[in-house]
């Protein structure tokens, strides 16, 4: 039995660590001695990977709530439908660069999530490796930006949206290991534990000022306040709760106040440069693509212009890079009405079933799910596309509360 058990650790050492190796790869192939690698983080990661999770899987007992049904088949339902509303659209491009990612990328990491969620230590390492990539990553990107030699893969400057698409990825990492730390810091009895895990949340929010990702620091002040208040709350420490809400949104308002009246504040921190001193040209964008979505959308009821097909009737030709920036929108616009109504379902009925189910697993699990998944859901709603893999790694997580992996002779007893 100690043997099976010890194998079992170290699957999930392996699992947890590779899996968040995945679900990161991007912010960390920024790192200087990572970028030069010969080969992709990614796949390197998931050779790993899938021979540990097969072993996992066959070692544990599954157990699945009748929660789960909907939204995974929504899922599956919308992967389907954007496969067939390929047939009628006017991208040749678009549609073969975009449809693996949604056919094979995302239900491979939308079951991956599942996994890792539902077994409690697997989950629990892959939080302890998200925090610390958040940290390193942080450090070393801030220095890196202070010093004018940010790399992601290749030489300083050579392209500049592989930068923004750098700054972004880093943005979300850092953002979700500063609410994990948040959450550790109000499991802390210790007053010195505490006051260390909030100095490194601090650390986080200094370190996401310094690349230029808006999201990554929206996505921080969201799970610094969200996910702590979640572990309070589940705890039946409600007025806490409240009162670490109230408290943070205050400290938020207020240093907002004071980089409004002292714009000087700003000078070094790229992100808050970009947020308070350039804030039209991004934000008319979105709001140009918004609309567009919503036209065509109207104009290609009820099935929509097809996978892809978004960018050419927009004006914007084979460029992947001009979608919708909103999840709902572009399943609409792409897929229509039945595009919209499966999207709902998977990624609404995900977050409602997450709802549901957290007061009824661990706080601690159901806290760090929503630290790690609430940046990913905010850039769901104005950045990425329905093919990007951390939105469906995102998806699985919120799944997982409705799930349990237990070890066989334990289960054998439930």
């Amino acid at each position: 039995m100690g043997g099976v058990a010890g194998r079992g650790g170290a699957l999930t050492v392996c699992v947890a660590f590779a899996a968040a190796t995945m679900q990161y790869a991007g912010a960390l192939k920024s790192l200087p001695g990572l970028a030069a690698l010969p080969f992709d983080l990614t796949w390197a990661a998931l050779a790993l990977l899938a021979p540990a999770a097969v072993a996992l899987v066959l070692l544990r007992r599954w157990l699945l709530h009748p929660a789960l049904a909907g939204p995974l088949m929504a899922a599956i339902g919308l992967v389907l439908w954007l496969v067939l509303a390929g047939l009628w659209t006017d991208s040749r491009g678009v549609v073969a660069e975009k449809l693996p990612y949604v056919v094979l990328a995302g239900p491979l990491m939308l079951a991956l999530a599942l996994l890792v969620g539902a077994e409690r230590d697997c989950f629990r390492r892959f939080a302890d490796a998200v925090l610390a990539f958040g940290l390193v990553t942080g450090a070393v990107i801030a220095w890196g930006v202070a010093t004018d030699r940010v790399v992601l893969g290749g030489e300083v400057g050579m392209d500049p949206t592989r930068v923004r698409v750098q700054y972004q990825l880093t943005g979300l990492v850092i953002a979700a290991a500063a609410g994990l730390a948040a959450v550790r810091a109000v499991e802390s009895r210790r007053l010195a534990a505490r006051l260390g895990w909030l100095g490194l949340a601090a650390l986080c929010a200094a370190a996401v000022l310094v690349p230029g990702g808006r999201l990554g620091l929206v996505g921080l002040v969201a799970g610094v306040i969200a996910a702590p208040a979640m572990r309070l709350w589940l705890d039946g420490r409600r007025g806490r709760a409240v009162a670490w809400c109230a408290a943070y949104v205050g400290l938020a308002l207020l240093a907002l106040l004071l980089l409004l009246t002292d714009p000087n504040l700003t000078r070094g921190f790229r992100t808050l440069e970009r947020s308070l001193g350039e804030p039209t040209t991004v934000t008319a964008a979105r709001i140009v693509l918004w609309l567009e979505a919503l036209r065509w959308a109207g104009d290609a009821a009820p099935f929509g212009l097809g996978t892809g097909g978004f960018t050419i009737a927009a004006g914007f030709g084979e460029d992947r890079g001009f979608y919708p920036h909103n999840h709902a929108l572009e399943a609409l616009a792409e897929g229509g009405f039945p595009g919209l109504g499966l999207w709902v379902l998977a990624f609404g009925g995900a977050a409602m079933v997450a709802l549901r189910r957290a007061a009824h697993v661990a706080p601690g699990r159901a806290a760090r799910i929503c630290a790690i998944t609430v940046p990913v859901a905010l850039s769901v709603m104005v950045s990425t596309d329905l093919g990007n893999r951390m939105a469906w790694f995102a998806l699985g997580l919120l799944l997982s509360l409705a799930a349990e992996a237990l070890p066989r002779e334990d289960a054998a007893h439930v």
